[in-house]
């Protein structure tokens, strides 16, 4: 039996990832203990958590608000006071896991560490700790192929020298933009006693990277040694059926714009419009953020707070999505096509794969009008190759084994392995 630390961040789709990866490594008999930020216990156990899957949290403060203040400012980006809004908050996430990350891990006396790769943390404790390291991408992996443009930013794949000089140009600026993180992990990295080390990158496994990503829905980059596309991670069992009926003689959409989106009313009004002149029954999932009041003004056939999501996207013709990863890879797994409207993180870099590869279409928030949507949504409808590339794809995101491949793979990481030497070897 291995007792696993499962680092987190605390946002709810990174959460339910965790947590359904921690079931399947407990149902092998192992230990697993999720730990998070201050607060952040809150936020654990809703959905595919075991009861028995232990939360821990980490001792520290943070400014007025604590955890939920910064959960909420990172659902309101705006801009580029914005963006270092964020980054300076998830260097305060980092900052905190890494002082009380130590004591904690040897108090429960973890002997792996699994940690998100947007979570530096947990690279930088499993090289200070000595112990093994599993890096996991919940959101886009990140990518060495200078061809390959950062996560964040929407920009089409091409491998001349025009993408790779704009690229070049993006890892400056990100770098400028991501001063607060740099520092803050090259501190721990010094006071640790570690080599230097200042980016996300620089914090990974090298010994076993998982990413919900598949191959065939990347850009066609450059292998990543010991990266493994596993799929979407999912809690076993089965889905909850959906809790209304839907219509047999029309196409039905799907319109999600995820946990930290869901409050933007106007957009999914704007939406619901669009798929009201097209004939399209649309369903609106707000994941808790309207007020009855605001939903009741959205104007779509069934708005409601959360639905089960794979449920409904096995009876939808359409999805309309932030393109945050998760709601892509369950749509792509049904064989959905998507229009995709980003707005913050990895989901520019999402839209920009589902474009590439023919699965989707992307308009910008800002220039999202009713007509755009409108024009959008029929393309998805009437033009075939939309909806053969969303099966094409979807099948090996379906093939890819999610939660349980992924323990298999860390277990086998796990068997005679050196402790010291597989986090950073």
């Amino acid at each position: 039996m291995v007792h696993f630390a499962l680092i987190s961040p605390p946002f709810y789709s990174h959460l339910r990832v965790f947590e359904a990866l921690g079931a399947a490594l407990q149902a092998r008999g192992h230990r697993v203990t999720l730990v998070l930020n201050a607060g952040g216990g809150a936020c654990a156990g809703r959905e595919g958590a075991g009861p028995s899957i232990a939360v821990r949290e980490v001792e520290g403060m943070r400014p007025a608000g604590g955890l939920a203040a910064i959960v909420a400012r990172a659902a309101r980006p705006s801009g580029v006071l914005g963006i270092l809004r964020t980054v300076s908050d998830v260097s305060s996430l980092t900052d905190e896991f890494c002082a009380g990350g130590p004591a904690l891990l040897k108090r429960i006396g973890a002997d792996c560490i699994v940690g998100d790769e947007m979570e530096p943390a947990a690279g930088l404790l499993a090289e200070h700790l000595r112990l093994p390291l599993v890096s996991l991408a919940c959101a886009l992996p990140a990518r060495t192929d200078p061809a390959v443009p950062l996560p964040f930013l929407s920009w089409p794949y091409d491998a001349g020298e025009a993408g790779l000089k704009r690229n070049r140009g993006g890892v400056s600026v990100a770098r400028i933009l991501l001063s607060a993180q740099r520092r803050t992990i090259a501190d721990w990295a010094a006071r640790f006693g570690l080599p230097h080390r200042e980016r996300p990158q620089d914090c990974l496994s090298r010994t076993l990277r998982l990413a919900q990503t598949v191959e065939d829905f990347d850009f066609p980059a450059a292998p990543e040694p010991n990266l493994v596309g596993v799929g979407p991670i999912r809690a076993r069992g089965v889905e909850a059926p959906l809790p209304f009926a839907l219509p047999a003689d029309r196409p039905v959409a799907f319109v999600s714009l995820g946990t930290l989106q869901g409050h933007r009313s106007a957009l999914f009004a704007r939406i619901a419009r669009a798929c009201r002149r097209l004939g399209v029954f649309s369903v609106v999932a707000h994941c808790g953020a309207l007020s009855p009041d605001e939903a009741a003004r959205v104007g779509a056939d069934i708005v409601t707070d959360f639905v089960p999501q794979r449920a409904m996207l096995a009876r939808s013709r359409l999805c309309v999505t932030h393109a945050g990863l998760n709601t892509a890879l369950d749509a792509l797994e049904a064989g959905v096509p998507m229009l995709a409207i980003p707005i913050a993180f990895d989901q520019p870099g999402v839209a920009a794969r589902l474009v590439h590869h023919g699965a989707g279409l992307r308009l910008p928030r800002v220039l999202s009008s009713g007509a755009r949507i409108e024009s959008a949504l029929e393309s998805l409808l009437h033009e075939a190759s939309f909806l053969d590339a969303a099966r094409r794809i979807g099948r090996a995101v379906a093939s890819g084994g999610g939660a349980d491949v992924a323990a298999d793979l860390i277990e086998r990481s796990m068997v005679g392995a050196d402790r010291r030497a597989m986090a950073f070897a």
